[in-house]
């Protein structure tokens, strides 16, 4: 018997003694009509203003909405707000909302029935992200955006309930992405009477508008949700949504496990597979072995995400062997010869199984509108260019060059071929391993001159990946990590947050990316893509670049 049998078979008494407990007072649940996902990473909090991470983020969409949600292709569009409006200068954001939304049925409602959602409570759920009182990650989607007073903090009027039915948000200046970024659960509203109850506790006691209503957490093993009878959508037939009668979370950590666990049908979804079992199921080409063709749906989807190597351009914090890496690293030339030597797409079959594009253009990834391999050239595997710009460089036999590269313990195979690559080429690399937590300090106060990093898009803009090159962004504060700067990247930037028209805009973005290309203070190893796994009796499950989760229309058979 499997070790982890004992466990994944224990979800099964739990689930169904839930339902029966509430068998009388909602109709009875058809154990077919459970969907059942697993969450191998730490879930900490139902509370949207907590959803930092992808674990909280698909617990808490089941539960909440916001004011806009995104469509299958990443565009924002209404949800709690029918409709909204954009002044003519772009800082005026008037949102009108439907009048059917109610929050779920709770004891901190009169009556025990939940209540219709109103503008105040987008004003309160908004307010309380920038409450140094909650300690929300998220309050940074709206700080430096919305109107603010002379000392920084939020102006009395950057939030305005019109009445019940209007809401209107006051920006400083325009910024273009800004209905993306209340798309994010961290918009999510919330009521009132339940966060003064819970205070703290409202991480485990969830009360939301979505198609999901919160029944049980038995932490470390599973959370369960029921259906929401009253939730105000329904599809193009008039049947209210969701279609699912319950959702079962489970925590199995142990990423082998997990797997097995869905090959037994006792997971319905998996999203993302380790090496084992991805050498398993697919050829290094991405395709499909034949002996699992046909048992569920293997989905490779593109994910905003770009894996990178980071080069840091400010030399103050280096010291030892990370100050000699940073002064060679001054020289473009060596910089792009770095970029020249890696062959991405051997990388990408041999370690990934052609899970991910390579990153042969800009830094922006390739599941984003503005993206354009045309317009923005990078690099791809010239070795022989790479030995001309180190020769040009100064080094060679003679005098070879010599780098530290950080990482982490789980990038250490990849880093090792790297290593191997830019040996060829002549470049000798020592690798250097740290703990997740030291790497990450190290890089976001300038003491690590070359580092293996990662960007995971919050919103599906191409703003969120050009900032991390504005120089007002410099880490630890911002997320320049390699304090990169350069005047003419700061004037095209602060030009594309203003630009309304999408193409012009689309335009400004490539040319930055092609600026950093050139300049290459990071190399752009791949355009990630995950690996999304389906039971076939699933339906109605769609996949996007945000690897969102969204149950609310999807069955069973």
């Amino acid at each position: 018997m499997f070790p982890f049998s004992r466990r994944a078979v224990g979800f099964a008494p739990l689930l169904l003694g839930l339902l029966a407990a509430c068998a009388e007072q909602e109709p009875a649940t058809d154990a077919r009509r459970v969907f059942r996902y697993n969450q191998p990473e730490s879930l900490t909090s139902l509370d949207p203003a907590f959803a930092r991470n992808q674990a909280n983020t698909w617990a808490v969409t089941q539960l909440y909405n916001g004011l806009v949600e995104l469509d299958d292709s990443l565009k924002p569009g209404p949800s709690v707000a029918r409709r909204y409006d954009i002044s003519p200068d772009g800082r005026r954001y008037t949102f009108t909302l439907r009048p059917d939304v109610r929050f779920h049925d709770s004891e901190v409602f009169p009556g025990g029935k939940g209540r219709r959602v109103t503008a105040h409570d987008f004003v309160y759920s908004f307010r309380r992200l920038l409450d140094g009182a909650t300690a929300s990650p998220g309050g940074w989607i709206f700080r430096g955006k919305v109107l603010e007073k002379a000392d920084g903090e939020p102006s009395d009027t950057c939030f305005v309930a019109v009445n019940d039915s209007t809401l209107r948000i006051h920006l400083q200046e325009p910024f273009i992405p800004f209905l993306g970024i209340l798309t994010m659960p961290y918009a999510y509203v919330v009521p009132r009477e339940a966060v003064q109850k819970w205070g703290k506790d409202f991480r485990e006691h969830p009360v939301g508008t979505g198609p999901f209503r919160f029944k049980e957490w038995d932490e470390g093993n599973a959370i369960i949700y029921h259906r929401n009878p009253t939730y105000w959508k329904t599809d193009a037939r008039g049947q209210r949504l969701p279609y699912l009668d319950a959702v079962q979370i489970s925590f199995i950590q142990d990423r082998k496990t997990e797997f097995l666990t869905f090959m037994q049908g006792k997971l319905d979804f998996l999203s993302g597979i380790r090496s084992g079992s991805r050498d398993l199921i697919m050829y290094p080409d991405g395709t499909v072995r034949e002996d699992f063709k046909g048992k569920f749906r293997l989905q490779k989807v593109p994910y905003l995400n770009t894996e990178y190597l980071g080069m840091q351009q400010d030399l103050t914090n280096l010291r030892g062997d990370n100050l000699t890496t940073g002064k060679a690293l001054q020289d473009k030339r060596v910089r792009q010869a770095l970029n020249y030597a890696l062959n991405k797409p051997e990388f990408l079959a041999y370690f990934l199984n052609n899970v991910g594009k390579p990153g042969n253009s800009g830094f922006v990834p390739a599941s984003l509108p503005s993206f354009s391999a045309e317009k923005v050239p990078g690099y791809t595997y010239q070795p022989e260019k790479a030995r001309q710009l180190l020769r040009a460089a100064g080094y060679g036999p003679g005098k070879p060059l010599r780098l530290r590269l950080n990482t982490v313990a789980e990038s250490k195979e990849f880093c090792e071929y790297y290593q191997k690559k830019w040996a060829e080429v002549g470049v000798q690399v020592e690798i250097d391993v740290n703990q997740g937590a030291a790497h990450g300090e190290m890089i976001d106060n300038g003491r690590a001159a070359f580092f293996t990093r990662s960007w995971l898009g919050d919103y599906p803009d191409a703003e969120n990946y050009l900032a991390l090159f504005y120089s007002p962004n410099f880490a630890p504060a911002g997320p320049n990590k390699t304090h990169f700067k350069r005047p003419a990247y700061d004037q095209l930037y602060q030009q594309a947050k203003l630009e309304q028209d999408a193409d012009k805009r689309y335009a400004l973005y490539q040319q930055m990316d092609r600026l950093v290309t050139e300049e290459c203070p990071v190399i752009a190893v791949y355009y990630d893509e995950v690996v999304r796994l389906t039971q076939n009796n699933v339906q109605g499950l769609t996949p996007n670049p945000m690897n969102q989760l969204v149950l609310e229309r999807v069955k069973k058979q």
